[in-house]
Protein backbone atom coordinates (compact mmCIF):
# COMPACT_ATOMS: atom_id res chain seq x y z
CA UNK A 1 0.00 0.00 0.00
CA UNK A 2 1.33 3.27 -0.68
CA UNK A 3 1.93 5.66 1.84
CA UNK A 4 -1.15 8.43 1.75
CA UNK A 5 -0.26 12.05 1.80
CA UNK A 6 -0.42 14.36 4.99
CA UNK A 7 -1.13 12.79 8.29
CA UNK A 8 -2.37 9.42 6.99
CA UNK A 9 0.73 6.82 7.64
CA UNK A 10 0.93 3.06 6.41
CA UNK A 11 -0.89 0.30 7.87
CA UNK A 12 1.51 -2.01 8.51
CA UNK A 13 2.92 -2.51 11.94
CA UNK A 14 4.34 1.30 12.35
CA UNK A 15 0.79 2.43 11.53
CA UNK A 16 -1.85 0.89 13.33
CA UNK A 17 -0.79 1.99 16.81
CA UNK A 18 0.88 -2.04 16.69
CA UNK A 19 -1.75 -3.34 14.21
CA UNK A 20 -0.74 -6.04 12.05
CA UNK A 21 -2.04 -6.18 8.13
CA UNK A 22 -4.68 -8.97 9.13
CA UNK A 23 -6.30 -6.55 11.75
CA UNK A 24 -6.07 -3.73 8.91
CA UNK A 25 -7.87 -6.52 6.79
CA UNK A 26 -11.16 -6.62 9.34
CA UNK A 27 -11.89 -2.87 9.20
CA UNK A 28 -15.06 -2.90 7.14
CA UNK A 29 -15.00 -1.79 3.23
CA UNK A 30 -16.99 1.20 3.79
CA UNK A 31 -14.84 3.31 1.19
CA UNK A 32 -11.94 2.25 -0.86
CA UNK A 33 -8.98 1.53 1.46
CA UNK A 34 -6.38 2.30 -0.71
CA UNK A 35 -8.66 5.94 -2.08
CA UNK A 36 -7.52 9.20 -0.20
CA UNK A 37 -10.45 11.63 0.57
CA UNK A 38 -9.25 15.32 1.06
CA UNK A 39 -11.34 17.53 4.27
CA UNK A 40 -10.92 20.89 5.07
CA UNK A 41 -11.39 21.87 8.83
CA UNK A 42 -10.78 25.61 9.22
CA UNK A 43 -8.07 26.83 7.45
CA UNK A 44 -6.28 23.75 7.45
CA UNK A 45 -6.05 20.31 4.76
CA UNK A 46 -6.08 16.58 6.07
CA UNK A 47 -6.02 13.84 3.63
CA UNK A 48 -7.36 10.45 5.13
CA UNK A 49 -7.45 7.02 3.62
CA UNK A 50 -10.69 5.13 3.26
CA UNK A 51 -9.53 2.64 5.69
CA UNK A 52 -8.95 5.41 8.16
CA UNK A 53 -12.83 6.92 7.41
CA UNK A 54 -14.28 3.35 7.41
CA UNK A 55 -12.07 2.61 10.68
CA UNK A 56 -14.85 4.53 12.87
CA UNK A 57 -18.00 4.72 10.78
CA UNK A 58 -20.85 5.29 10.42
CA UNK A 59 -19.94 8.48 10.57
CA UNK A 60 -20.55 12.19 8.93
CA UNK A 61 -17.32 11.58 6.33
CA UNK A 62 -18.33 8.01 5.63
CA UNK A 63 -21.74 9.17 4.37
CA UNK A 64 -20.56 12.36 2.44
CA UNK A 65 -17.72 10.45 0.71
CA UNK A 66 -19.93 6.98 0.11
CA UNK A 67 -22.35 9.44 -1.34
CA UNK A 68 -19.86 10.99 -4.12
CA UNK A 69 -18.34 7.65 -4.76
CA UNK A 70 -21.70 6.19 -5.57
CA UNK A 71 -22.80 9.01 -8.12
CA UNK A 72 -19.36 8.90 -9.28
CA UNK A 73 -19.77 5.43 -10.49
CA UNK A 74 -23.25 6.15 -11.59
CA UNK A 75 -21.58 9.15 -13.87
CA UNK A 76 -19.02 6.93 -14.87
CA UNK A 77 -16.21 9.59 -13.76
CA UNK A 78 -12.91 8.78 -12.23
CA UNK A 79 -12.78 9.13 -8.69
CA UNK A 80 -8.89 10.85 -8.65
CA UNK A 81 -11.29 13.91 -10.17
CA UNK A 82 -14.92 13.25 -9.13
CA UNK A 83 -14.05 13.22 -4.83
CA UNK A 84 -14.76 16.87 -3.86
CA UNK A 85 -13.31 17.98 -0.61
CA UNK A 86 -15.38 18.30 2.69
CA UNK A 87 -14.93 21.41 4.04
CA UNK A 88 -15.77 22.11 7.51
CA UNK A 89 -15.80 25.16 9.82
CA UNK A 90 -14.40 23.28 13.21
CA UNK A 91 -10.97 23.63 15.40
CA UNK A 92 -8.26 22.41 13.28
CA UNK A 93 -5.78 21.05 16.08
CA UNK A 94 -8.86 19.06 17.79
CA UNK A 95 -9.44 17.32 14.64
CA UNK A 96 -5.51 16.24 14.19
CA UNK A 97 -6.50 14.47 17.37
CA UNK A 98 -9.56 12.61 15.60
CA UNK A 99 -7.06 12.34 12.64
CA UNK A 100 -4.83 10.29 14.70
CA UNK A 101 -7.60 8.05 16.46
CA UNK A 102 -8.83 6.97 12.90
CA UNK A 103 -5.40 6.28 11.66
CA UNK A 104 -5.62 3.79 14.96
CA UNK A 105 -3.76 5.11 17.54
CA UNK A 106 -4.86 6.10 21.14
CA UNK A 107 -5.77 9.26 21.93
CA UNK A 108 -5.75 10.46 25.69
CA UNK A 109 -7.47 14.23 26.56
CA UNK A 110 -4.71 15.89 28.63
CA UNK A 111 -7.10 17.95 30.48
CA UNK A 112 -10.60 18.61 30.87
CA UNK A 113 -10.75 21.15 28.23
CA UNK A 114 -9.19 19.19 25.61
CA UNK A 115 -11.63 16.50 27.02
CA UNK A 116 -14.88 18.86 26.21
CA UNK A 117 -13.33 19.86 22.67
CA UNK A 118 -12.93 16.02 21.42
CA UNK A 119 -15.98 15.14 22.60
CA UNK A 120 -18.00 17.69 21.55
CA UNK A 121 -16.57 17.09 17.70
CA UNK A 122 -16.80 13.52 18.28
CA UNK A 123 -20.67 14.04 18.29
CA UNK A 124 -20.68 16.79 15.49
CA UNK A 125 -18.59 14.21 13.48
CA UNK A 126 -20.64 11.22 14.55
CA UNK A 127 -17.92 9.20 15.69
CA UNK A 128 -18.90 6.04 17.72
CA UNK A 129 -16.32 4.40 18.71
CA UNK A 130 -14.45 7.69 19.22
CA UNK A 131 -17.44 8.16 21.78
CA UNK A 132 -17.70 5.19 23.30
CA UNK A 133 -13.53 5.49 24.37
CA UNK A 134 -14.50 9.11 25.70
CA UNK A 135 -17.16 7.84 28.20
CA UNK A 136 -14.02 5.45 29.41
CA UNK A 137 -11.97 7.70 29.61
CA UNK A 138 -10.34 9.10 33.13
CA UNK A 139 -10.41 12.96 32.90
CA UNK A 140 -9.70 16.05 35.16
CA UNK A 141 -12.01 18.81 36.28
CA UNK A 142 -11.54 21.55 38.16
CA UNK A 143 -14.55 21.82 41.01
CA UNK A 144 -14.57 25.05 43.81
CA UNK A 145 -10.97 26.74 41.52
CA UNK A 146 -9.34 23.46 42.66
CA UNK A 147 -7.55 21.01 40.38
CA UNK A 148 -7.70 19.06 38.94
CA UNK A 149 -10.06 16.31 40.30
CA UNK A 150 -10.41 12.74 39.05
CA UNK A 151 -13.35 12.79 37.31
CA UNK A 152 -15.31 9.14 37.64
CA UNK A 153 -16.21 7.42 35.20
CA UNK A 154 -19.84 7.09 33.78
CA UNK A 155 -20.89 3.74 33.57
CA UNK A 156 -22.63 3.87 30.49
CA UNK A 157 -23.29 7.05 28.16
CA UNK A 158 -26.33 9.03 29.22
CA UNK A 159 -27.74 11.77 27.00
CA UNK A 160 -27.15 15.20 29.22
CA UNK A 161 -25.52 17.05 29.50
CA UNK A 162 -24.06 16.49 26.12
CA UNK A 163 -20.73 18.54 26.95
CA UNK A 164 -19.65 18.00 30.45
CA UNK A 165 -18.13 21.00 31.88
CA UNK A 166 -14.53 21.18 32.34
CA UNK A 167 -14.74 23.48 35.45
CA UNK A 168 -17.13 24.00 38.23
CA UNK A 169 -16.36 27.32 40.43
CA UNK A 170 -19.24 27.83 42.50
CA UNK A 171 -19.62 24.05 43.92
CA UNK A 172 -17.07 22.72 46.88
CA UNK A 173 -14.53 20.48 46.01
CA UNK A 174 -14.02 18.94 49.41
CA UNK A 175 -18.16 17.74 48.66
CA UNK A 176 -16.91 16.75 45.52
CA UNK A 177 -13.97 14.50 46.65
CA UNK A 178 -16.30 13.22 49.87
CA UNK A 179 -18.65 12.01 46.49
CA UNK A 180 -16.14 10.71 44.28
CA UNK A 181 -14.66 8.79 47.50
CA UNK A 182 -18.44 7.12 48.36
CA UNK A 183 -18.71 6.20 43.97
CA UNK A 184 -15.42 4.26 44.76
CA UNK A 185 -17.37 2.10 47.40
CA UNK A 186 -15.23 3.58 50.40
CA UNK A 187 -17.66 5.22 53.50
CA UNK A 188 -17.36 8.35 54.05
CA UNK A 189 -17.71 9.76 57.72
CA UNK A 190 -21.13 12.11 57.78
CA UNK A 191 -20.59 14.22 60.16
CA UNK A 192 -23.99 15.80 60.76
CA UNK A 193 -27.11 16.20 59.08
CA UNK A 194 -25.84 19.65 57.82
CA UNK A 195 -23.27 17.82 56.02
CA UNK A 196 -25.54 14.78 54.77
CA UNK A 197 -27.31 18.02 53.05
CA UNK A 198 -24.82 19.58 51.31
CA UNK A 199 -23.90 16.25 49.88
CA UNK A 200 -27.35 15.61 48.78
CA UNK A 201 -27.62 19.09 47.37
CA UNK A 202 -24.35 18.39 45.44
CA UNK A 203 -25.29 14.51 44.28
CA UNK A 204 -28.12 16.38 42.26
CA UNK A 205 -26.43 18.79 40.94
CA UNK A 206 -24.43 16.28 39.73
CA UNK A 207 -26.80 14.49 38.89
CA UNK A 208 -25.55 11.19 40.88
CA UNK A 209 -28.58 9.64 41.07
CA UNK A 210 -27.87 6.14 42.92
CA UNK A 211 -25.74 7.78 45.22
CA UNK A 212 -28.28 10.06 46.22
CA UNK A 213 -30.51 7.31 47.37
CA UNK A 214 -27.95 5.72 49.52
CA UNK A 215 -27.41 9.23 50.71
CA UNK A 216 -31.00 10.05 52.02
CA UNK A 217 -31.40 8.80 55.75
CA UNK A 218 -32.77 5.49 55.79
CA UNK A 219 -33.03 2.51 57.78
CA UNK A 220 -32.87 -1.13 55.75
CA UNK A 221 -33.54 -3.90 58.47
CA UNK A 222 -35.01 -7.21 58.87
CA UNK A 223 -38.01 -8.02 61.00
CA UNK A 224 -37.91 -10.94 62.92
CA UNK A 225 -41.09 -10.72 64.49
CA UNK A 226 -43.07 -10.34 61.07
CA UNK A 227 -40.53 -12.03 58.82
CA UNK A 228 -40.57 -9.20 56.23
CA UNK A 229 -38.04 -6.51 55.14
CA UNK A 230 -38.23 -3.16 55.92
CA UNK A 231 -36.71 0.06 55.40
CA UNK A 232 -37.62 3.38 57.20
CA UNK A 233 -37.74 6.27 54.71
CA UNK A 234 -38.97 10.38 55.50
CA UNK A 235 -42.86 11.02 53.01
CA UNK A 236 -40.11 13.93 51.38
CA UNK A 237 -37.71 11.05 50.19
CA UNK A 238 -40.23 8.90 48.29
CA UNK A 239 -39.77 8.49 44.51
CA UNK A 240 -42.72 7.41 42.79
CA UNK A 241 -40.53 4.76 40.91
CA UNK A 242 -39.98 2.97 44.24
CA UNK A 243 -43.31 2.40 45.01
CA UNK A 244 -44.64 -0.72 45.37
CA UNK A 245 -47.73 -3.36 47.00
CA UNK A 246 -47.03 -6.46 48.11
CA UNK A 247 -50.22 -8.38 48.70
CA UNK A 248 -50.88 -11.01 50.93
CA UNK A 249 -51.28 -14.61 49.41
CA UNK A 250 -54.69 -15.73 48.77
CA UNK A 251 -54.55 -19.67 47.57
CA UNK A 252 -58.42 -19.62 46.75
CA UNK A 253 -58.95 -15.84 45.38
CA UNK A 254 -60.63 -16.40 42.19
CA UNK A 255 -59.53 -13.89 38.91
CA UNK A 256 -62.75 -11.54 39.61
CA UNK A 257 -61.67 -10.61 43.28
CA UNK A 258 -59.19 -8.30 41.41
CA UNK A 259 -59.42 -4.50 43.14
CA UNK A 260 -60.83 -3.44 39.53
CA UNK A 261 -63.22 -6.07 39.90
CA UNK A 262 -64.82 -5.29 43.31
CA UNK A 263 -65.01 -1.93 42.30
CA UNK A 264 -68.79 -1.76 41.48
CA UNK A 265 -69.84 -3.69 44.85
CA UNK A 266 -71.59 -2.03 47.78
CA UNK A 267 -70.25 -3.94 50.32
CA UNK A 268 -66.10 -5.43 50.13
CA UNK A 269 -65.99 -9.00 49.95
CA UNK A 270 -64.70 -11.35 51.65
CA UNK A 271 -61.99 -11.91 49.50
CA UNK A 272 -61.01 -7.91 48.92
CA UNK A 273 -57.38 -7.67 48.70
CA UNK A 274 -55.11 -7.01 51.62
CA UNK A 275 -51.37 -6.16 51.13
CA UNK A 276 -48.56 -4.02 52.73
CA UNK A 277 -46.90 -1.06 50.43
CA UNK A 278 -43.39 -1.48 49.71
CA UNK A 279 -40.42 0.50 48.48
CA UNK A 280 -37.24 -0.36 46.92
CA UNK A 281 -34.85 2.66 46.39
CA UNK A 282 -34.59 3.17 42.65
CA UNK A 283 -30.53 2.05 41.38
CA UNK A 284 -29.70 0.61 44.48
CA UNK A 285 -32.35 -1.65 46.13
CA UNK A 286 -32.29 -5.31 44.17
CA UNK A 287 -35.63 -6.25 45.83
CA UNK A 288 -38.76 -3.86 47.60
CA UNK A 289 -39.36 -3.69 51.48
CA UNK A 290 -41.83 -3.15 53.46
CA UNK A 291 -42.13 0.56 53.88
CA UNK A 292 -42.28 2.69 56.89
CA UNK A 293 -43.28 6.16 56.14
CA UNK A 294 -41.77 8.36 58.67
CA UNK A 295 -43.58 12.14 59.07
CA UNK A 296 -42.32 15.14 61.17
CA UNK A 297 -42.66 18.42 61.30
CA UNK A 298 -45.57 18.31 63.60
CA UNK A 299 -47.69 18.17 60.52
CA UNK A 300 -49.91 15.47 61.79
CA UNK A 301 -53.08 15.37 63.89
CA UNK A 302 -54.43 12.01 65.70
CA UNK A 303 -58.40 12.56 66.30
CA UNK A 304 -59.70 10.21 68.73
CA UNK A 305 -56.80 8.49 69.03
CA UNK A 306 -57.83 6.01 71.93
CA UNK A 307 -61.35 6.11 70.48
CA UNK A 308 -63.00 3.48 67.95
CA UNK A 309 -62.40 5.04 64.76
CA UNK A 310 -58.69 7.06 64.60
CA UNK A 311 -57.70 9.33 61.94
CA UNK A 312 -55.20 11.49 60.76
CA UNK A 313 -55.06 14.99 59.20
CA UNK A 314 -51.75 16.33 57.60
CA UNK A 315 -50.93 20.02 57.08
CA UNK A 316 -48.32 22.02 54.78
CA UNK A 317 -46.30 19.96 52.17
CA UNK A 318 -47.11 16.49 53.99
CA UNK A 319 -51.19 16.58 53.04
CA UNK A 320 -50.17 16.85 49.57
CA UNK A 321 -47.11 14.33 49.51
CA UNK A 322 -49.18 11.47 51.54
CA UNK A 323 -52.10 12.35 48.49
CA UNK A 324 -49.62 11.60 45.92
CA UNK A 325 -48.08 8.46 47.87
CA UNK A 326 -52.18 6.75 47.61
CA UNK A 327 -52.48 8.17 44.31
CA UNK A 328 -49.60 5.98 43.64
CA UNK A 329 -50.68 3.05 45.37
CA UNK A 330 -54.12 3.56 43.70
CA UNK A 331 -52.40 2.85 40.50
CA UNK A 332 -49.92 0.06 41.29
CA UNK A 333 -53.71 -1.60 41.90
CA UNK A 334 -55.93 -0.75 38.88
CA UNK A 335 -58.04 1.83 40.90
CA UNK A 336 -59.28 4.98 39.17
CA UNK A 337 -57.04 8.12 39.67
CA UNK A 338 -60.10 10.12 41.61
CA UNK A 339 -63.32 9.57 43.08
CA UNK A 340 -64.59 13.25 42.63
CA UNK A 341 -67.70 13.55 41.00
CA UNK A 342 -66.73 14.73 37.38
CA UNK A 343 -69.58 17.70 37.53
CA UNK A 344 -67.94 19.12 40.74
CA UNK A 345 -64.44 18.93 39.03
CA UNK A 346 -65.35 21.14 36.37
CA UNK A 347 -66.85 23.32 38.47
CA UNK A 348 -63.80 23.99 40.61
CA UNK A 349 -61.50 24.30 37.58
CA UNK A 350 -60.46 20.71 36.53
CA UNK A 351 -58.27 18.56 38.88
CA UNK A 352 -55.23 19.99 38.16
CA UNK A 353 -56.17 23.13 39.67
CA UNK A 354 -56.88 21.38 43.23
CA UNK A 355 -54.57 20.77 45.65
CA UNK A 356 -53.57 17.09 46.39
CA UNK A 357 -55.62 15.99 49.26
CA UNK A 358 -55.64 12.54 50.43
CA UNK A 359 -59.55 12.58 49.82
CA UNK A 360 -59.25 12.90 45.86
CA UNK A 361 -57.72 9.09 46.35
CA UNK A 362 -60.00 5.73 45.84
CA UNK A 363 -58.12 4.92 48.83
CA UNK A 364 -58.53 7.27 51.79
CA UNK A 365 -60.88 10.23 52.50
CA UNK A 366 -59.68 13.71 53.58
CA UNK A 367 -59.18 12.44 57.21
CA UNK A 368 -57.06 9.15 56.59
CA UNK A 369 -57.80 5.78 59.00
CA UNK A 370 -55.10 4.93 61.27
CA UNK A 371 -54.50 2.13 63.67
CA UNK A 372 -52.86 2.92 66.80
CA UNK A 373 -52.44 -0.67 68.57
CA UNK A 374 -50.65 -2.32 71.21
CA UNK A 375 -47.24 -2.94 68.99
CA UNK A 376 -47.16 1.05 68.79
CA UNK A 377 -44.47 2.75 70.87
CA UNK A 378 -46.06 5.99 71.90
CA UNK A 379 -44.03 8.67 73.73
CA UNK A 380 -47.07 11.30 74.76
CA UNK A 381 -46.44 14.57 76.70
CA UNK A 382 -42.80 12.65 77.10
CA UNK A 383 -43.83 9.51 78.35
CA UNK A 384 -44.52 6.47 77.34
CA UNK A 385 -48.60 5.92 76.50
CA UNK A 386 -50.41 2.52 76.12
CA UNK A 387 -52.99 2.10 73.50
CA UNK A 388 -55.89 0.39 74.12
CA UNK A 389 -57.36 -2.37 71.46
CA UNK A 390 -58.98 -0.54 68.55
CA UNK A 391 -61.77 -1.82 66.61
CA UNK A 392 -59.84 -1.90 63.58
CA UNK A 393 -56.74 -3.69 65.24
CA UNK A 394 -56.03 -6.39 63.41
CA UNK A 395 -52.89 -9.03 64.25
CA UNK A 396 -51.76 -10.43 60.62
CA UNK A 397 -50.91 -13.49 60.64
CA UNK A 398 -49.35 -15.94 57.96
CA UNK A 399 -52.41 -16.74 56.19
CA UNK A 400 -55.07 -13.75 57.12
CA UNK A 401 -56.12 -11.62 59.87
CA UNK A 402 -57.18 -12.19 63.44
CA UNK A 403 -59.67 -9.09 65.12
CA UNK A 404 -59.07 -8.88 68.66
CA UNK A 405 -61.95 -7.90 70.87
CA UNK A 406 -62.62 -4.42 71.28
CA UNK A 407 -62.16 -3.69 74.92
CA UNK A 408 -64.03 -0.12 76.42
CA UNK A 409 -62.07 2.31 77.60
CA UNK A 410 -63.24 5.66 78.68
CA UNK A 411 -62.90 8.43 75.88
CA UNK A 412 -60.82 11.44 76.78
CA UNK A 413 -58.17 9.57 78.94
CA UNK A 414 -55.37 10.43 77.01
CA UNK A 415 -56.94 13.56 75.05
CA UNK A 416 -59.06 13.54 71.84
CA UNK A 417 -57.00 15.24 70.03
CA UNK A 418 -53.03 14.64 69.49
CA UNK A 419 -50.36 16.79 67.40
CA UNK A 420 -47.54 13.95 66.42
CA UNK A 421 -44.34 15.86 66.15
CA UNK A 422 -42.79 12.89 64.61
CA UNK A 423 -44.26 9.49 63.95
CA UNK A 424 -43.77 6.33 61.05
CA UNK A 425 -46.58 4.56 59.98
CA UNK A 426 -46.77 1.57 57.91
CA UNK A 427 -49.00 1.40 54.83
CA UNK A 428 -51.99 -1.41 55.02
CA UNK A 429 -53.97 -2.23 52.05
CA UNK A 430 -57.31 -3.87 52.83
CA UNK A 431 -61.08 -4.42 52.34
CA UNK A 432 -63.02 -0.78 52.77
CA UNK A 433 -65.41 -1.05 55.94
CA UNK A 434 -68.35 1.07 54.37
CA UNK A 435 -65.98 3.92 52.42
CA UNK A 436 -66.08 4.82 48.74
CA UNK A 437 -64.28 2.38 47.99
CA UNK A 438 -63.96 -1.17 48.32
CA UNK A 439 -60.31 -1.04 48.91
CA UNK A 440 -58.23 1.56 51.46
CA UNK A 441 -55.31 2.12 52.99
CA UNK A 442 -54.91 2.22 56.21
CA UNK A 443 -51.63 4.03 58.29
CA UNK A 444 -50.85 1.18 60.73
CA UNK A 445 -48.60 3.24 63.73
CA UNK A 446 -45.15 1.90 64.60
CA UNK A 447 -43.53 4.58 66.64
CA UNK A 448 -44.85 8.32 67.72
CA UNK A 449 -43.54 11.21 69.81
CA UNK A 450 -47.25 13.20 70.37
CA UNK A 451 -48.50 15.98 72.77
CA UNK A 452 -51.57 16.27 73.64
CA UNK A 453 -51.52 20.24 75.02
CA UNK A 454 -49.24 22.87 74.48
CA UNK A 455 -47.70 22.81 77.44
CA UNK A 456 -46.45 19.67 76.79
CA UNK A 457 -44.74 21.29 73.56
CA UNK A 458 -43.87 24.10 75.40
CA UNK A 459 -41.74 22.37 77.78
CA UNK A 460 -39.80 20.95 75.52
CA UNK A 461 -38.53 24.41 74.15
CA UNK A 462 -35.27 25.65 74.69
CA UNK A 463 -33.95 29.55 75.16
CA UNK A 464 -32.13 31.15 72.93
CA UNK A 465 -28.95 31.71 74.74
CA UNK A 466 -29.28 27.75 75.91
CA UNK A 467 -30.38 28.44 79.24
Amino acid sequence: MSAPASFDLPHGKNGRDGDSLGDVAKIPTILPHERVFPIQIGSELFKLSGASISSDAPSYFSQYFCCQVRNAHERGEDLSTAIRTLYIDRDPGTFHDISLHLQGYHITPRDGTHFVRLFADAQFYSLPKLISQLFDESIFISIGHREPLPRPRPRRPHPAPLHPTPCVPHRSADLFADLLHLLRGYPVDIRDETHRQALLRDCRYFNFKGLEQKLIPHHLSYNQARARDEIVLRVEDILKSGISVSLDPRPNASTSSSPAAILGSSAPPPDAPSGWVAYARPFVDDHPADLILEIGGESTRLLNPSGPAPRAEFFRTARARVARLLEVVATKLNLPPTTQPLGLLMASGGAGSQPPTPGHTPLSEDLVRVIVGRDAHVILDGKTWTPPPSEDETVDEGDGSRKRRRVDTPAGDAGDEWIVRTGQWRLRIRGSRGGKSPVECVLVAVRLDAYSCESARNASRGFLGGK
